[in-house]
């Protein structure tokens, strides 16, 4: 048994973002702990650090996550 390597999984027509290489990727190419996804497109994937900023922006500001209620900034 091998430990410490992950394989790739998903399917093709999926669309995922290889955070470790910096690449859109259709299906299992890279380890699912390198990826972000799967996107409906390859259009989604490409964006995918930008939505993933944009969505830790809106948590960070929504009160229900915040300890004290208040939108941290």
């Amino acid at each position: 048994m091998v430990f410490g390597r992950s394989k790739p999984t998903g399917q093709p027509g999926e669309w995922f973002y290889c955070i470790k290489h910096g690449k859109v990727e259709e299906g299992p190419e890279c380890p699912a702990k390198d990826r972000l996804g799967p996107y409906a497109s390859r259009e989604e994937a490409a964006r995918a650090l930008e939505t993933a900023a944009e969505r830790n922006q809106e948590w960070k500001e929504d009160p229900r996550w915040n300890d004290d209620g208040e939108p941290r900034g």
